[in-house]
């Protein structure tokens, strides 16, 4: 078999990395290997290259492969390479080879390897050969793995930018033009609406000046990048997920109530009638979401609604929930109103959007619409190319000059988080004060039409638990908020800038008193002081009994609670802490010339006042 002629296909390859390597190119392999060729008297039958492919397990190399089928044809016995690396270098692809080799009687010459298959010894050379390669490769697989993560974790995202975000320094930051979109996008989603109709109006209004489709709002919605996660490798059988390696434009409650959201969108279907409490309600025996459903009455003009269980043949009235449910209700409403609606979009503006950023980001449109224009007179563009990239440009600029606007005028209001607490005590002592005309002003829950209603349960409640009575009937046990509305709050709530409803109990009896978390004494007697600019509020301390929830303080007979608070900070192990009171009379008095100023504005921060106004007097009072 030695003395046989030897018909030898060259056979070169070489990766972009190979070459930026080791320097190798195609035409210097197959010059070296004819020279080999030459002296070793073989044959040249054919050449075969595979040019900026890799020799990993599973590449497919087309011209490997028509190198073997002419081994198998009995075209070639030989095959010439430069280095055994060229060949493969996974050990367990060797063996598939050299068993190829044996079983058709053919042979590997290498020019800078000394491989004879032939032998024994020859095939254990090899093997050591190709782990030194396996083990080689492997090991820069480590080191580029290694290199990858730390720049993932420091915001270097190998994959395309997605929107909403931009690139500087080759790191993803979020790109003031269009972050917003997104975070409008998440809110319409997580509000009830579907990607279709997200599509339809974003591209009614335009909006990024781009066409949207429903998979395009789809894949943004699953992707966890925008809530400052990444999945490395999720097509692969061992994704890696890092977190928080980019700032996040919507946040992480946010991005999970969205995912729980399509399940139940899923679920969806079109509905002439709305209700309420849709996929808010579970049948306490055997856990699945209650169907609604709706009478209609002639003579009432009316329709009924119902929420039940096809299975346990249960159900309640939706308006049987809402009675339960009602203080509750009107408290969102108030929050809604007085919070979301006004002090927080502020408040957030003032943090997401800061000038620097966005006068930055203005000056670099300014400087993309000159370098536009400058490839225009250099006849790069033409005057269609130039209109349309000017438009766009144009649209950037008008967007942030718009955003800019807007941010001057939040910082020439002042607004802080003590405000919150300002304008709730307002609202509380108009009720008491002009019932009336806050009747007429404010909009309370029973003003709602059933699509506001719906969308209010829907931004602000998870679910409602339901129980069995005596009877076997359903009843409301208890409400779960959504994580978006409870952090806001509870953060709100524990810096002590906005109350809740607690159940009391004191000389008048049980009810619910409005109760907020402890302030320093100063902001106390500020707080106070700004609220008598608008009315004769009166302050009382007292002591209240966790035990019992009795409240033992002396108040004006004439006097309404406004408010009480703990005078100290509580660290759940007393039964009895000092508290402070804030009571108004009942009577219409004020002190504004107009009373519908005091439902639109607050009264100023800097006021000054003694620091000595608040002293107490016999019946447990502080003077007015």
């Amino acid at each position: 078999m030695n003395e046989e002629k030897k018909i030898a296909g060259i056979y070169t390859r070489v990766s972009t990395e190979d070459q930026a390597r080791e320097g190798f190119s195609l035409p210097e392999q197959k010059e070296r290997l004819e020279a080999f060729c030459k002296c070793r008297d073989y044959e040249i039958y054919d050449y075969y290259e595979d040019a900026g492919i890799s020799a990993k397990t599973g590449n497919h190399r087309p011209e490997f492969d028509r190198m073997l089928e002419d081994i198998k044809a009995k075209k070639i016995n030989t095959i010439v390479t430069l280095k055994l690396d060229r060949l493969t270098r996974s050990v367990y692809d060797w063996e598939n080879i050299m068993n190829f080799l044996d079983q058709n009687n053919a042979y590997l010459d290498c020019a800078n390897d000394e491989i004879n298959t032939t032998t024994a010894n020859g095939k254990l050379i090899s093997r050591l050969l190709m782990s030194v390669s396996q083990n080689e490769i492997e090991r820069t697989s480590e080191r580029t793995k290694s290199g990858l993560v730390g720049a993932i974790k420091s915001g270097n995202i190998p994959s395309q930018t997605p929107f909403g975000y931009k690139r500087e320094n080759k790191k993803l930051v979020p790109n003031p033009l269009t972050k917003d979109i997104v975070v409008r996008m998440y809110q319409l989603y997580f509000e009830g609406n579907s990607y279709q109709k997200i599509a339809n109006i974003f591209n009614k209004e335009n909006v990024g000046n781009k066409k949207w489709r429903d998979s395009t709002i789809l894949n943004m919605i699953e992707n966890p990048i925008y809530k400052g996660d990444f999945i490395h490798g999720k097509r692969t059988n061992h994704p890696t997920y890092y977190e928080n390696v980019v700032e996040p434009l919507v946040s992480k409650a946010m991005w999970e109530n969205c995912q729980v959201q399509k399940k139940k969108n899923s679920r969806n279907y079109m509905r002439n009638l709305t209700y309420i409490f849709l996929q808010k309600l579970k049948c306490p025996k055997c856990g699945r979401i209650l169907g609604g459903r709706a009478s209609y009455k002639k003579k009432a003009d009316k329709y009924y609604y119902y929420y039940g269980c096809c299975e346990c043949k249960n159900n309640i009235k939706e308006d049987k929930i809402e009675q339960s449910i009602l203080h509750l209700l009107s408290d969102i409403l108030e929050y809604d109103s007085v919070v979301n609606n006004f002090f927080l979009p502020m408040l957030k503006n003032k943090l997401n959007n800061p000038k620097e950023e966005l006068t930055k980001e203005l000056k670099a449109q300014e400087k993309k619409k000159d370098r536009i224009k400058e490839a225009y007179i250099n006849e790069v563009f033409t005057i269609e190319e130039y209109k349309k990239e000017s438009a766009i440009i144009d649209e950037n600029i008008k967007n942030l000059e718009r955003q800019l606007l807007e941010q001057n005028q939040v910082d020439d209001l002042n607004f802080t988080e003590e405000d919150i607490l300002i304008k709730r005590d307002i609202d509380f002592i108009n009720q008491i004060k002009l019932p009336n005309l806050y009747n007429q002003i404010e909009i309370t829950w029973k003003d709602l039409s059933r699509e506001e209603k719906a969308q209010i349960i829907t931004n602000y409640i998870d679910d409602i638990t339901l129980r069995l009575d005596v009877d076997g009937d359903y009843i409301v046990n208890d409400v779960n908020f959504r994580s978006t509305f409870y952090n806001d709050f509870k953060s709100l709530y524990d810096k002590g800038f906005i109350d809740w409803k607690f159940i009391k109990m004191d000389v008048d009896g049980i009810g619910y008193v409005r109760v907020s978390q402890y302030l320093p004494q100063k902001q106390v007697e500020r707080h106070v002081m700004r609220l008598r600019e608008y009315y004769d509020v009166h302050y009382y301390e007292g002591i209240l009994d966790f035990e019992t929830k009795m409240f033992d303080t002396q108040k004006r007979e004439e006097d309404e609670i406004v408010r009480i608070f703990p005078l100290e900070p509580m660290d759940g192990k007393k039964t009895k802490i000092n508290m402070g009171m804030l009571g108004v009379s009942k009577d219409s008095e004020i002190r504004v010339e107009n009373e519908e100023d005091l439902f639109h504005t607050i009264p100023p921060e800097d006021i000054e006042y003694n620091e000595y106004i608040l002293m107490e007097c016999d019946n447990n009072e502080k003077v007015n």
